[in-house]
């Protein structure tokens, strides 16, 4: 196990991903008591592979995406991205810029993560300038590619975020993550806000992004039919703690903790309608 600084890259083998004994405290404003958000989480994620965080809204899952991208401080525990510990503190410059290329986060709010005065062009352009030593010619000819890459138009690049549809933004989030060349893509509810058909589309374009690099996935969600489409582990996150960890397939399928079933239990079957939900419910 090596540190942020010097450390060599983990072996093809290791988890790219290993997260131990995390914790996060917020503090308690006002007299207010802190707040445990997140409580010894333990799991890691390989090369490749989609690993899955579910919960309900509270139950610590973003915290956990925003420590693995450092956009959170952990109040204690350890985070390893490719072989290197992350150091506690604010890292400097350059080291943003390393991890940067090992980490990227798609949030659910592509227009929030988007500059209403910038071109796509510019956007994906000014990263590419950031990263990479490449000519002008070259910039050109990669911000094409990321755009091919999720399916957007090379007309696209001239377009403000305001002149594009939901998906479409969010399709030009992904390609923004994606421009670092990231080991490991961090969703975090990254179609929660998407119609159902286009939630679709982005979801069989993330598999197809993940099946041409080898890139991993960390898909934070609430929705279950979701996760099923595009992860191969998941864990189940309540209160700030997993009380559950199984592949996917059989978590969904034969749920061992009460809270997973209750879960599973939530998601729509055959046949369902808002009216027949509404009936059962009044009737319970």
């Amino acid at each position: 196990m090596s540190t942020d600084t010097p450390g060599a890259p983990a072996a093809q083998d290791e988890p790219l991903i290993r997260v131990d004994a995390l914790r996060k405290v917020f503090k308690g404003r006002h007299g207010r008591p802190d707040v445990t958000a997140v409580d010894g989480v333990a799991f890691t994620v390989g090369r490749g592979e989609s690993l899955a965080v579910v919960g309900e809204s509270g139950s610590g899952k973003t915290t956990v995406a925003r420590m693995i991208t450092g956009l959170e401080q952990p109040t204690s525990g350890t985070i390893e991205v490719a072989g290197r510990v992350r150091s506690p503190g604010r890292a400097g410059a350059a080291e943003r810029r390393r991890r940067a290329r090992e980490t990227q986060i798609v949030f659910q709010d592509p227009y929030g993560s988007l500059d209403p005065r910038q071109r796509v062009r510019d956007a994906l352009g000014e990263i590419l300038a950031l990263h990479f030593d490449l000519s002008r010619a070259a910039r050109t000819d990669r911000v094409e590619e990321l755009l091919g890459q999720v399916g957007l138009d090379a007309r696209v690049a001239d377009a403000l975020p305001r002149a594009m549809s939901g998906g479409q933004r969010q399709r030009v989030a992904i390609a923004k993550a994606l421009a670092t060349r990231p080991s490991v893509l961090v969703l975090d509810e990254a179609v929660a806000a998407l119609d159902v058909s286009i939630q679709a589309q982005v979801l069989n374009l993330l598999a197809d992004i993940r099946a041409a690099s080898g890139i991993s996935f960390l898909f934070i969600s609430h929705d279950l039919a979701v996760v099923r489409q595009v992860t191969d582990r998941a864990v189940v996150m309540r209160n700030g703690v997993i009380v559950e960890e199984n592949t996917t397939a059989d978590l969904l399928d034969h749920p061992s903790h009460p809270y997973t079933r209750l879960l599973r239990a939530s998601v729509p079957g055959p046949g369902w309608t808002p009216r027949r939900r509404s009936a059962e419910a009044a009737s319970g």
